[in-house]
């Protein structure tokens, strides 16, 4: 594989995912410009990524369920007004031969009157309803779960802003190092044209240095276009407009983490993870709606009254009219006795998606302690890359000093140029993609342990 297709490669597969992301903006001298840190980004994120406020409103609706749940133990007060127009009064049939129709045929008799009006209050008070108060108790879990659903996409959302971070600062070293790399193809094409007036250099050696970079200067293109994409990923994901310049401060920190400190987060992982925990919420809930279901079995005992004020007339001479007064109170008990094995089966449904659920999360508790340990083995695994590549660098930066000493001085050849400017643009390549593997893979540990950042 030639060099630049090389670099080109490392480029396209770190900052591959935010090229979707990305709309073609030119940007104006008036255009916004600001400064962000890595902290600084973490906290506008979670100030205004779209998915964190997505996750805040479903917490203010865990709140509303638990209001909604709280409802079925209050009385219900229902006030009713109603108006009727008879076009035909009904009638009241009596059968013949009876005391009050001594005739052989069916008599009827009309009643009310062509108008009928009607003021009523209603009232239920629930005294003995199992559902509601498992209800209660599944809104305030769900309210917890919801809790730590929002810490999930917190969590989320600070891992992919460290990343889109992480991803410009490399696309930035790539930048620099493809510039250096050009700067010195450049030098070489001025040196080797100079020569060539003097005739101290062949026209091969003036074509292979043109050549040398004309395949450079594309690289550098590329370089620099990517880092403009994952600019334009990292703003997305702060929702900042994409007009806005941003100046991306800070560098790779490759400090190890502890050794307490990394079998501190084996250990708190599966507790401190907040998708193993939405998960036992979720497990949680289920198991409440078994009782729920099983409730559907239990008598309910309600306390019921009503007051009605009505009235009958056939004008609407309100100031004649008679109205009537009526008030009861009662309690009302039912139990279903049998509903065609329907209760049986929704409970056998609960318990099913229950044990789903509970096989869901050991699945998940088992990814991730694999999560935990592929990350430090990443973060191990980077750090020697990181220690053989720094050493590297100042070998090749020595190796590209030599090469050009010897051209000049007729000694070398520019091939042995061409090769030490290559190596050292790989080199700085390979280090900067070291840096961000490790500092990638310790963002992922970090969320996979449950802490925040």
């Amino acid at each position: 594989m030639r060099p630049h297709r090389f670099l080109v490669l490392s480029l396209s597969l770190v900052l591959g995912p935010f090229c979707p992301l990305v709309q073609a903006q030119e940007a104006t001298p008036q255009s916004a410009r600001m400064s962000l840190t890595l902290d600084q980004a973490m906290t506008l994120a979670l100030a205004q990524n779209r998915d964190v406020l997505v996750a805040d409103k479903d917490r203010a609706k865990a709140e509303a369920q638990i209001s909604e749940a709280r409802s079925g133990a209050l009385p219900t007060v229902t006030i009713t007004a109603n108006y009727t127009r008879n076009f035909y009064l009904p009638v009241l049939f009596i059968p013949p031969n009876t005391p009050f129709n001594p005739s052989s045929s069916t008599m009827a008799f009309e009643m009310g009157s062509d108008n009928a009006y009607g003021l009523g209050v209603q009232v239920s008070q629930a005294l003995l309803n199992w559902k509601v108060g498992v209800a209660l108790d599944i809104a305030h879990t769900y309210h917890d779960y919801t809790e730590q659903s929002y810490r999930a996409t917190t969590q989320d959302v600070v891992l992919a802003v460290k990343k889109a971070f992480y991803g410009v600062m490399l696309a930035r070293r790539l930048v620099e190092a493809n510039r250096q790399g050009l700067d010195i193809v450049r030098a070489n094409v001025e040196n080797v044209r100079a020569q060539f007036r003097n005739g101290t250099a062949a026209e091969f050696d003036l074509l292979r240095a043109e050549v040398q970079l004309a395949n450079t200067e594309p690289v550098l293109i590329s370089a620099e276009n990517n880092l403009v994409l994952a600019t334009n990923g990292l703003k997305n994901l702060l929702a900042i407009p994409l007009e806005t310049e941003i100046d991306v401060v800070g560098d790779f920190a490759s400090d190890d983490l502890p050794r307490v400190v990394l079998d501190q987060g084996r250990r708190d992982a599966l507790t401190g993870n907040p998708v193993i925990a939405s998960l036992s919420f979720q497990e949680s809930m289920l198991e409440k709606n078994i009782s729920v279901e099983r409730a559907g079995s239990f008598p309910t005992l309600n306390l019921i009254g009503a007051y009605q004020y009505q009235t009958q007339a056939n004008t609407f001479k309100f100031n004649n009219y008679l109205w009537a007064k009526s008030l009861y109170v009662g309690i009302n008990m039912a139990f279903p006795v049998f509903e065609g094995f329907k209760t049986s089966a929704r409970i056998e449904q609960a318990s099913i998606e229950r044990e789903k659920i509970h096989e869901v999360r050991l699945k998940v508790e088992v990814g991730l302690r694999i999560q935990v340990q592929s990350c430090e083995l990443r973060m191990a695994e980077a750090r020697k890359r990181i220690e053989g590549q720094q050493r590297n660098i100042e070998q090749a930066e020595k190796a590209v000093r030599i090469a050009q000493t010897r051209y000049r001085s007729g000694v070398g050849t520019q091939l042995e140029l061409l090769d030490a400017q290559v190596a050292m643009t790989r080199t700085k390549t390979n280090h900067a993609q070291a840096m961000y593997d490790f500092v990638v893979a310790k963002a992922d540990w970090t969320n996979a342990v449950g802490q925040s950042r």
